[in-house]
Parts: structure tokens; sequence; C-alpha cells
């Protein structure tokens, strides 16, 4: 390819610098998954706790491990648990250098697919191995077993080389079964990540810090709390910044009765969208401060804010919105904005 860039030289285009200071900041975001393991993987579980390793015999009569909650073969429910070995042996592998956090073992490793001697399928462990030239396709691996054991696959610490099975520890473990016999496991999960905010959001991250309210107005005149980068309309620039007043209009709500894990607020309260003065979106937050079956649309509502050594780079520095004692706003003031 001949290149005719001395002819056609690259167009520039001169990008402005931005006008506020970028913000950055890593965000992790945490959720305990919490559910109930059924008939079938209870038992597999519970075998776990005990230092057993069981699998589902198919109407094939082949052994899977872990058990399948259904037969692979005839799609029935499965009622045919057996115990296998914890013995096995390792059908492929991949080496594991630098161990991440979260991971099972603190120091390089293996990751494998075992089958277990009586079984046909293979289980995915890891295999605590010095280096990578100890490991390989046919290698026999026993399970270690944690003591304390609480029903996950994790009670296996990891399966080390050889095949002489080790006895599991007496169990310390806690276990949490419902009335119908079905282990109930909590699996915490985490993702961090590191956000860089853009110029549009900064505004909004830098007003909330210094308690205001900070939208932005797109090239077709409407204004976004929080403000966008863009126009959802033609995707053109969000061409200048508004402050607002941190009064509003509630325009739908929902009142929340039923309580579930992590909540921070006893039910009943109400979570609804809130309007704005000068706004042409709402947004979510909390109504609180009278009795959730007086919140209505058309309620003008205020921002109750924290005590301001609270405040940092996020909407938590508004506590809720209260009711501000004004008539309730026309419900042509905000049907366009529902």
């Amino acid at each position: 390819m001949v290149s005719n860039s001395a002819t056609h030289p690259t167009p520039e285009v001169q990008v402005p610098a931005p006008e506020s200071r970028i913000l950055s900041a890593k965000l992790t975001n945490t959720f305990a998954y919490t559910r109930s393991l059924g008939p079938v993987l209870s038992q597999f579980a519970l075998a776990l706790r005990d230092g057993r390793i069981v699998g589902s015999r198919g109407s094939d009569g082949r052994v899977t491990v872990p058990p399948a909650e259904f037969d692979p073969s005839s799609g029935e429910p499965t009622t045919s648990l057996v115990e296998v070995a914890p013995v096995g042996t390792v059908e492929s592998w991949s080496w594991q250098p630098e161990p991440l956090d979260g991971q099972i073992l603190d120091r390089p490793f293996a990751f494998a697919l075992i089958r277990l001697d009586g079984a046909d399928t293979a289980l995915l462990h890891v295999v605590d191995a010095d280096e990578p030239s100890q490991m390989s396709v046919g290698a026999r691996v026993h399970a270690v077993w944690h003591a304390a054991r609480s029903g996950a696959i994790t009670d296996i610490a990891h399966f080390s080389l050889g095949e002489t099975p080790e006895t599991a520890p007496e169990a310390t473990g806690e276990m949490i079964v419902d009335d119908a016999g079905d282990v109930i496991i909590t699996t915490p999960i985490t993702t961090d990540i590191m956000h860089s905010a853009a110029e549009s959001e900064s505004w909004y991250l830098e007003g909330l810090k210094a308690g205001r309210l900070i939208g932005g107005r797109v090239r077709t005149g409407e204004v976004y709390f929080p403000p966008r980068y863009v126009s959802p309309a033609d995707g053109s620039p969000t061409v200048e910044r508004v402050e607002l007043p941190d009064t509003g209009t509630v325009t739908t709500f929902c009142i929340v009765n039923v309580p579930f894990l992590g909540q921070q607020i006893k039910p009943p309260y109400v979570a609804a969208y809130v309007l704005l003065d000068g706004a042409d979106i709402p947004f979510l937050h909390l109504i609180l401060d009278c009795p959730a079956e007086e919140v209505r649309m058309g309620m003008r509502v205020k921002a109750v804010w924290r005590p301001e050594a609270e405040w940092d780079y996020t909407m938590r520095n508004i506590s809720h919105f209260a009711p501000s004692g004004e008539p309730d706003a026309d419900f042509d003031a905000y049907r366009n904005h529902l």
C-alpha cells in the first residue's frame, strides 16, 4: 500500500481542554447472593460437610459429579445419588502462576478437570503443586479437606498429587438448612473497577461535594440531572452546566413493603422519581418524613441534606426528600416527564 499522506494530510481536530477537573475513583460493587440449593445439590453440600463426595446416576448409568438436578439423558428429576472416591485423575489442567485475590490458594497452583474414581464426568478444582513440571494429564490426585466446612465446593481446600486419600477432619463449620431440608448458601459477589468520570459527570460530582446540584443543558435545550455526556436525542455534547434548586415534584413512586437482606430503612417507605425544578428528567430517591400512604404524584418536596462534614462525591449527601408544604404541582407541569 502506498501512502498519500503528503498530498492528503491527516486532518487535525483541536480538542479543548476540560474546564473541570476530571475525577476518577475505584468503585467496588458487592452483594451477597443467597439461595437454596434444592433437594439434589443440598445432598452434595451435606456430603461435603461430612467429608464425602457424591454424584448423580443417570438413566444411562453414567455418574455426574457434581450431581445434575435433572437426568442428562431423560430430563427427569434426579433420584439416584452415589458416593464417589475423593481420588481421581487429571484430565486437563492450566497453570496459574500469579494467584488473584479471592482465589482458593495464595501461591501458584493448577486449575484442573479431575475425574474422580467412580465418576464419568470431570470436576473443576485446583491442584496444589510446586511447579508446572509436576502436573500432567493422567496424574493421580486426592482431595485435601478444610476443617471448617459449610457445604461449599471450597470445603475441599485443594487436591494434592498422589492417590492415597486423606481422612477429612471433623467438621467445624456451620450450615443453614431450611424446613424442607435444603441447604441455604450465601455467595459474596464483588467487582472492582476504576472509573474515570466524563467532564459533565465531574461537574455533577464536584457539585455534590459542595452541596450543589449541577445538571447539564443539551443543544436542544433540555436540562438533564444528572447531566449527560451527550444528548440522548441527537448525540451532540452537553453545552452548558446548569445549577438547579434542591426542590422538586414527585412524578411517580412506589411504596416498598417487603423487607430484604441489607435493607437500611424499615418498611414501609417510598422510592420516588423526583423532577427538580428546572430539570427535564426525574431521578430516583427516597421520600421520608411523612407516612408512606400520604405520598402522591405532584407532591412538592425538598432535599434533606446530611451534615456537611459527611459530604462526599455521591448522591448520599442527600439523605432523602421530604414534603416541602407547598401546594401540589398541577399535573400539566410534569405530565411529559413521567
